[in-house]
Order: C-alpha cells, then sequence, then structure tokens
C-alpha cells in the first residue's frame, strides 16, 4: 500500500508511474523532480487544517493543458476570484494568463478586487503569502513555460509532439533526428486566429430557438476571405519542415499574390472538407465554384500537406478520403446535376465573359438628387423558335436540359399560378417555361439576368449595382419601404407601430442582405431592380409557404408587379420580365420566339412584323383578380380601377377576347444584343449534331441487299 501512494504523475501525459520508474512508461519523458503526489493530495476539503499550518496539502503536481488538475474543490472565496473568459466563459484561475480552454488572452484589468491581499503567517511555512493560496498555480506557470518550448511535427499526421518524445503519441511514427523544431505561434493575434471559426460556432450554436429577423448583419466577404487565408496559411506553417528540402517562401508569395477570391474559396472549400466545415463548402458553391475543379501543384504546395491534398484531386476525392459521407451526398448531387444541365451560358466561356463584360459597361448612374445606377440596353432572352424542327427525341432532351421540371410543374399543376390560360397559352401562344438556375443564394439576381441576357450574375456585378443603388438612393427606397410595409400591416389587421429605431434597424438589415454574396433577398430587392433594368418586373409566384407534409406556414408576398415608380416614365421601357417563385426559390420565365403572325393581339394593333416576337403576360391570377402593385404611395394607392389604370400607364396592356388584361413582352431578334443571339446559335448547334441519321430509301436498301 505504501508504493501505490507514493506513484509519481507524469508532467505530460498525466500516467502514474511506480516510484521506481525514471521515465513514463506511457510516454516516456524524463521523470520531474517536482513533489511527489501522496495521499495528503487526495484529501477532501471538508477536513481542512484549522490552524492553516499544513503546507503540505498544496503541494500538487497538476497535468498538462490537456487534462484537468487534480486539485481539491475550492472554496467560496477562490471561486469568487476566478475570472470568466470573454470568449468561451470558462472560469480560470485568478493567475491564469491565458484562458484554459480556449488559450484567449485575459483581459487586462486593474480592478483592486482582482487579486485580494492577505497577509498570513504560519509557523510551518517557510514564507509568508501576500495573495491567496492557488492550488493551480504550478499548473500555470508550467503552461506559460511549456507555451515557450519547441516542438516537432511529425511528418505522417502532422501532430505537434512534445521535444522528449521519441515517437508521435498519435500515429507512434518515430521522430526524426535532422528534423528542427518548430515553435508554436504564441501571439495574441495567432491564437485569436486560430479559434476564430470555432468561437463564431459556439456563438452560434449556443443560441436557443428560432432566429430573429434583426439578426446583425454577417461579416464582409472579404473579412471572411481574409479568415480563410489566415486558416490556410497557419496550416500551412504547422507542417513539417525538412533540412533537405526547405520551403522556399518566395514562390508561395507569389502564388498567394496571384491567387484570386475564387481561388482562395476553393482551398477553403478542400480544407472544410478535411476538416468537416460544411460552410465552407456552401460558400464556394454559393460564388459559382465549379464542384468539379481540381488541385493544381501550386495549390497542394501551398496547402503544405501532402498527407490529405495531392495534385487533380476534387472535393469529391478528399470527401472519400476523409469518410465524409454528409458532405460526400451533396457533392455528389451536385455533379450529376450540373452534369445533367445544359443552359446557353453553360456551352460557351468566352461568349458568355464577353456578355459580362458588356453588362458592366452598360450600367451607368443617374446624376442629381436620385442618382441610382441603370442598363442602357434593353435585351430580353427568348427560346429560339428553331427548337421545334428537332426530332421529338432531341427536343426532350433539350427541355430536360434546359428547364427545371419541379418548378415548372408546381407552378402549373400543384398551384396554376401559370399556363393556367388556354387562350394565352395556346391560341396566343404565350407560354412561358422555367429556365433552370442555381440554387444558390443568389437565384433571384441570376434569374434577373437569365430572362434579360441569358446568363448568371456569377461575378456579383448585379449584386454590386444593387447594393450601391441601395445605398446611394437610401432615403428614396427607405420611404416607400417604410410606408408600403405601415400599409401592408394594417391591411392585414396587424394593428401594431414601430418605433424610428426599430424601423431603422430593419432597413439596416436590408441593406445588409444586399451586400452580402448568397443572402436571399427581399421584395424591397426586387423594387431596386426594377429600376436598374427600367421596366417592370412580374413575380408569379406561390401564395403560401408550406411545410414538407403539405402545411400552410403563411404568406410569400412575392407575387405581383414591381414598378420603377421613381423614375419617370419616358426614361424606362413599357417591356416587362417575368420571374417565378417557388418556396424561396426564384426562376426566369421566358417564351418562346414565334412569328407574330396575324398580330395575335386579339382585336389590339400591335403594328408587329415578322421579326417581332409578342408574348402575352396576365395580369390576373387563376381566379381573375388583378395581381398586386408593390410599393406604392398613399396617393397612388386607390381601388381595382385606379390601379389598372397605373398598369395602363407602366405598361403596353390589351384585353385578349376572353377578356383577360395582360401585359405585352416584346423582344426583337434585330434589336437583340449579337453576343446574346451568337451563343445561343451555338447552344442550338449542339442539339442539331444530335439529329438522327436519315433512314435510307427503298432503292438504297434493295441495292445493300443484292450486295
Amino acid at each position: 500500500m505504501t508504493e501505490v501512494r507514493e506513484k509519481w504523475a507524469c508532467d505530460y501525459c498525466t500516467y502514474e508511474n511506480w516510484p521506481s520508474a525514471l521515465k513514463c512508461t506511457m510516454c516516456r519523458a524524463q521523470r520531474s523532480m517536482g513533489p511527489i503526489i501522496t495521499e495528503d493530495s487526495y484529501k477532501s476539503s471538508a477536513d481542512p487544517d484549522p490552524t492553516g499550518t499544513d503546507c503540505s496539502s498544496n503541494l500538487l503536481i497538476c497535468p498538462d493543458s490537456s487534462a484537468r488538475p487534480r486539485v481539491r474543490p475550492s472554496s467560496v472565496a477562490e471561486m469568487t476570484n476566478k475570472w470568466s473568459c470573454q470568449m468561451c466563459t470558462y472560469l480560470n484561475w485568478p493567475r491564469a494568463v491565458r484562458c484554459t480552454q480556449c488559450l484567449c488572452q485575459r483581459p487586462r484589468t486593474n480592478s483592486p478586487t482582482e487579486y485580494p491581499q492577505t497577509s498570513t503567517s504560519n509557523a510551518g511555512c517557510r514564507a509568508t503569502l501576500h495573495s491567496p493560496v492557488d492550488p493551480c498555480e504550478e499548473y500555470n506557470d508550467r503552461n506559460r513555460l511549456n507555451t515557450h518550448q519547441k516542438h516537432w511535427t511529425c511528418t505522417s499526421c502532422t501532430y505537434q509532439n512534445w521535444p522528449k518524445t521519441e515517437r508521435c503519441v498519435v500515429c507512434d511514427h518515430p521522430k526524426p533526428n535532422n528534423q528542427e523544431a518548430i515553435e508554436r505561434p504564441e501571439s495574441a493575434e495567432t491564437s485569436l486566429m486560430i479559434n476564430e471559426q470555432d468561437r463564431a460556432r459556439w456563438r452560434g450554436g449556443c443560441s436557443g430557438g428560432q432566429v430573429p429577423r434583426r439578426s446583425p448583419p454577417l461579416p464582409n466577404r472579404e473579412d471572411s476571405i481574409k479568415m480563410d487565408f489566415q486558416r490556410i496559411e497557419l496550416a500551412a506553417g504547422a507542417m513539417s519542415i525538412k533540412d533537405d528540402q526547405e520551403i522556399d517562401f518566395k514562390k508561395l508569395k507569389q502564388i498567394r499574390n496571384r491567387m484570386r477570391k475564387t481561388d482562395w474559396l476553393f482551398l477553403s472549400a478542400c480544407a472544410g472538407v478535411v476538416e468537416g466545415d460544411l460552410a465552407a463548402i456552401e460558400a464556394y458553391k454559393s460564388s459559382g465554384g465549379d464542384i468539379a475543379r481540381q488541385l493544381t501543384a501550386d495549390e497542394v504546395q501551398l496547402l503544405n500537406r501532402s498527407s490529405a491534398f495531392d495534385i487533380g484531386f476534387t472535393l469529391v476525392h478528399l470527401a472519400i478520403r476523409f469518410r465524409r459521407q454528409d458532405m460526400l451526398a451533396i457533392l455528389l448531387t451536385e455533379v450529376n446535376q450540373q452534369a445533367a444541365k445544359c443552359i446557353p451560358s453553360m456551352v460557351c466561356h468566352e461568349l458568355t465573359e464577353q456578355i459580362r463584360r458588356e453588362i458592366a459597361a452598360s450600367l451607368h448612374q443617374r446624376k442629381g438628387d436620385f442618382a441610382c445606377y441603370f442598363l442602357t440596353d434593353l435585351v430580353t432572352f427568348t427560346l429560339p423558335a428553331d427548337i421545334e424542327d428537332l426530332p421529338p427525341a432531341v427536343q426532350e432532351k433539350l427541355f430536360d436540359e434546359v428547364l427545371d421540371r419541379d418548378v415548372q410543374k408546381e407552378l402549373e399543376e400543384e398551384s396554376p399560378v401559370i399556363n393556367w390560360s388556354l387562350e394565352v397559352g395556346t391560341r396566343l401562344d404565350s407560354r412561358l417555361y422555367a429556365l433552370w438556375n442555381r440554387t444558390a443564394g443568389d437565384c433571384l439576381l441570376d434569374s434577373v439576368l437569365q430572362a434579360t441576357w441569358g446568363i448568371y450574375d456569377k461575378d456579383s456585378v448585379l449584386r454590386k449595382t444593387l447594393h450601391d443603388s441601395l445605398h446611394d438612393c437610401s432615403h428614396w427606397f427607405y420611404t416607400r419601404w417604410k410606408e408600403w410595409e405601415s400599409w401592408y400591416s394594417q391591411s392585414f389587421g396587424l394593428h401594431f407601430s414601430l418605433r424610428e429605431e426599430q424601423w431603422q434597424e430593419d432597413w439596416a438589415f436590408i441593406l445588409s442582405l444586399a451586400s452580402q454574396p448568397g443572402a436571399s433577398l427581399e421584395q424591397t430587392h426586387i423594387f431596386v431592380l426594377a429600376h436598374i433594368l427600367r421596366r417592370p418586373i412580374i413575380v408569379y409566384g406561390v401564395k403560401y409557404y408550406k411545410s414538407f407534409r403539405g402545411e400552410t406556414l403563411g404568406y410569400t408576398r412575392f407575387q405581383g408587379v414591381y414598378l420603377p415608380l421613381l423614375w419617370e416614365q419616358s426614361f424606362c421601357w413599357k417591356s416587362p420580365i417575368a420571374l417565378g417563385y417557388t418556396r424561396g426559390h426564384f426562376s426566369a420565365l421566358v417564351a418562346m420566339e414565334n412569328d407574330g403572325y396575324d398580330n395575335r393581339g386579339a382585336g389590339a394593333n400591335l403594328n408587329t412584323d415578322d421579326d417581332v416576337t409578342v408574348t402575352f403576360l396576365p395580369l390576373v391570377d387563376s381566379e381573375r383578380k388583378l395581381l398586386h402593385i408593390h410599393f406604392l404611395s398613399a396617393q397612388e394607392m386607390g381601388n381595382e380601377e385606379q390601379q389598372e389604370k397605373l398598369l395602363r400607364e407602366w405598361l403596353d396592356c390589351c384585353v385578349t377576347e376572353g377578356g383577360m388584361l395582360a401585359a405585352l413582352q416584346k423582344s426583337s431578334r434585330r434589336r437583340n444584343h449579337p453576343l446574346v443571339t451568337q451563343m445561343v446559335e451555338k447552344w442550338l448547334e449542339r442539339y442539331r449534331q444530335l439529329r438522327p441519321c436519315p433512314s435510307l430509301s427503298d432503292g438504297e436498301e434493295e441495292e445493300e441487299e443484292d450486295e
């Protein structure tokens, strides 16, 4: 029994060794010459020394920071003297310089109650104590000393081991003889960078209940990319450095300077697969990154982790290597979806980039009080009429690849929103088709550009223009938005009023959404987009939010007409675009080119020719109720007749033979942008080559049989 009480604990792994052992049996560390753990160390605090002269009970050897110190329960006075970490709220001992849990720097304070001074004279002790005895003092001192010691990094698993260990604690790989010890980063700034994402997850995961609508704005994309830079650089800096193969830091700096934001997001997504961080992958997908992208030699060198990253690896390869089943399912679904879809902008990337540059060049800012941005070109995307010349099997394949069948079915069958009128869809040949769109948070901006130019907002040009217009014309849009929201809440019986501070807070939230790529947008942003396009936007959408069980959860409030009411009517075009909304997702609704034969205006004189395509867009729903006009002022609001008059002023309207009010969307092949026409022709040529070979004539078949 005596030998059991005299075991000594290892300073590094806390394993209790026999007294005759000179090295730790577990980690082979040298035995420390400090005090030995005795039976007095485990005595309960219920029997304290009333005289306070027994100093041997305070002689404790605490383990390393990876385990909790074996100390007796603290008194109430000691617990009140502990300081709480400002990041993780862990209660630390009074003399700890850093948080034991997250290594965060202790906040500096000059409070006189931080270290209560006591003067206790004990006959049995060697010195007079001027502060409360901290049973974890030696533990914290050794932490401060150990953080400055040098560690060696395992070349197999990259784990940083203590200098006295001969083999890796994780994988049992032997320590290289010629490897230099790598000092761990100890500055407060580095420690904050290492724990930044974990602390963000702690703050988000600890907040119970639903997320409030007035949440603080997310960090800018540049800040998040800087955070990704730091994480990748720290991961690269913690790797092994051999004497015979030193990293050329100058070359790495050149590689970093050449990389763009998308490249850093891709590297962050690769590191996210290894670390199990799904948010990094979602950020890369939201930016329009290619899931099938492969790692290059420079990127692998920058990551500097040969055990995880190889040249030619994709996110799917990394998910398979590290057995990330949840990520693998998402990535494979995305790859299959991209492979199955083929829209015009995917066929020729050179033309797509030229169109993006053309859009950026056609954006201008209006001078004056209302300094909103606007597009100078009127472009409307339509499906080419040559599709009908293709064989039925090829047509079916084309529609499967360019349309979103699920959205089309939901808008046509589940809730009759589009193509519900046989007169418009069949006789007037104005059937609407829902183009396939990305499922990222930029679906509204993508659908607007698809309905006009046939491409995505991949470079966030339209989002930046939306943010700048909202910021520069904040007063104008804020007045309309506040007046509309007040009227809308009162019309639905929600009798409440907000203070000006609350209105400002909600408006700041709307402004923050416009500046965050991937963030979902609201009705106010559609209203601003109508001003940027200088043309009306008609949204055909479902009226109710529904759960996966089909239960109605609330109104969507997106369906309706958005007019550029803050512009002069003479400055705008009357030809609208159509968008579809289904359960948090926007899609572009486009028509197919027609020949404009018989001036299909149902009694209206359109003065069209064979080169103009006219599409009839209903301004009423399936119940023949007029669509809502969003963001009207108090003077513009009125009965249905007044709203119909307002629609006729801002759009080219007509009444069909069936008595339905419709807006005319006109597009001319001659006036359409040549780059868009060239892109569509190149996309259509791909399906023309799929035409089946014509069958041989009877005479040719007989000749072949004779031969």
